[in-house]
């Protein structure tokens, strides 16, 4: 009954999609729009290796191309992703977690990964659009206050060996990420500074630690929503190739450059174009 509904799903979302006078705009890609969407996405993987924050800059541009708001951040999501996953990899010899940890925490990562696909699959198109300017200002403020989050998360004893965390703790922390998974999979702007703080309310004080697991849940969070998106058929094609190929440029250049850059000033350039492209579709949506 399972694979009969979730079938059903996706036939019943391809039929709305295909039905659908924008889609019919989207199975071909402009030239001019491919070259907004590679150049987007390529300071989207800038930021990204730099700073984070890059789906303020490449969600709204797929929004600028006419792309309906679900696909774009369903398309979107699945553009960003391979950025992230090597991300993953290159952090593997960073991640220094005990198993009764990190198991919890990658399930609940996957399951509201999922959990959240579903819920943006399901929002009908005007509802999401209406959505957008507040996921895109929660989002910043998100990353604006991150490092606040943290610090207040950060005041709890300091855990130097994380096999001595309680199960109360364990439990606490999936539950937590289980939401923020949900939120990942629905938008998730901002969440890598959300994880942090709940990390640091464990007791982790090692920041390249830290960032191992974040991105590794980020990744886990993200892998469910993708194939999800995959599977429904809601990803443009075109529009994810493009951008495809721009987000991995931008992210090997960001590699180089965040040696040198300023990450103090990434951040407030992440948060102005939060923020700006927030004012925007609130005064679009009104």
């Amino acid at each position: 009954m399972g694979t009969d509904s979730n079938f059903g799903m996706r036939i019943k979302f391809r039929d709305s999609l295909l039905r659908s006078s924008v889609f019919l705009v989207n199975r071909y890609l402009h030239l001019t729009h491919a070259i907004l969407l590679f150049f987007a996405a390529a300071i989207a993987g800038t930021l990204n290796a730099v700073a984070g924050g890059g789906s303020f800059v490449s969600f709204p541009v797929l929004l600028f191309t006419s792309v309906p708001a679900v696909e774009a951040n369903a398309t979107n999501t699945v553009a960003l992703w391979p950025g992230l996953a090597a991300s993953t990899v290159v952090y593997l010899k960073r991640l220094d977690a005990p198993p009764r940890l990190l198991l919890p925490l990658l399930v609940t990562s996957l399951a509201g990964g999922w959990a959240g696909a579903l819920l943006l699959l399901h929002t009908p198109q005007r509802t999401f659009l209406h959505l957008v300017p507040w996921l895109l200002l929660s989002g910043t403020l998100l990353f604006a206050f991150g490092n606040q989050i943290r610090a207040m998360a950060g005041r709890t004893s300091v855990v130097e060996d994380l096999r001595q965390l309680s199960w109360q703790a364990i439990v606490a922390s999936s539950v937590l990420q289980l939401v923020l998974a949900v939120y990942g999979g629905y938008f998730g702007a901002g969440i890598g500074f959300v994880i942090l703080g709940m990390l640091a309310a464990l007791g982790m004080r090692d920041v390249l630690a830290m960032g191992a697991i974040r991105t590794l849940l980020a990744a886990a969070s993200n892998v469910a929503a993708v194939v999800t998106f995959i599977w429904a058929g809601a990803v443009l094609w075109p529009q994810c190739m493009v951008m495809l190929a721009g987000a991995l440029t931008g992210g090997w250049f960001g590699a180089h450059f965040a040696q040198k850059a300023d990450p103090k000033k990434m951040r407030y350039a992440v948060i102005g174009v939060g923020l700006g492209m927030s004012a925007y579709f609130f005064i679009r949506g009104h």
